[in-house]
């Protein structure tokens, strides 16, 4: 599936996925595969923007392959995890403001390390890169 590289892609993946997972039996694994491809596309949508991405779903013996395409030579970089409490968590007027940086960013690659048995990148040249992550039991 080839998309624009705006906000309202993850969204769209994540329907895809979830008509897919139920024409599949796979359904036990949505909310894993939901989360890593809002984590994945998110990416790919920063790294193109006004661009294009490609999505690409395949069902395999027992786990679903996610690979998400993207036109920027820039290859992904998982940031420190920090620990946080409760303490650190409050409300910050400016957080919807268009490039707002709470510092809170950077999950998203460990997000997809965690709940993914394998998960990788890709260049293709002439330019751009796949990032992949394969879910399953």
């Amino acid at each position: 599936m080839t998309c624009l590289a705006a906000r309202t892609a993850s969204g769209q993946v994540r329907s895809l996925i979830e008509y897919r997972l139920a024409e599949w039996g796979l359904s036990g694994l949505l909310d894993d595969l939901r989360l890593v491809a809002g984590e994945l596309v998110a990416n790919a949508v920063q790294c193109a923007p006004d661009g294009e991405i490609r999505v690409r779903l395949a069902r395999e013996s027992a786990s679903v392959l996610l690979c998400v395409w993207d036109s920027s030579d820039a290859m992904p970089v998982a940031g420190p995890v920090v620990e946080l409490c409760l303490d650190d968590i409050a409300p910050d007027p400016e957080a919807l403001d268009p490039g707002h940086d709470d510092g809170t960013g950077g999950w998203g690659l460990p997000i997809v390390q965690a709940l993914s048995s394998e998960c990788g990148v890709r260049p293709t040249p002439p330019q751009g890169k796949w990032v992949w992550a394969r879910v399953g039991p």
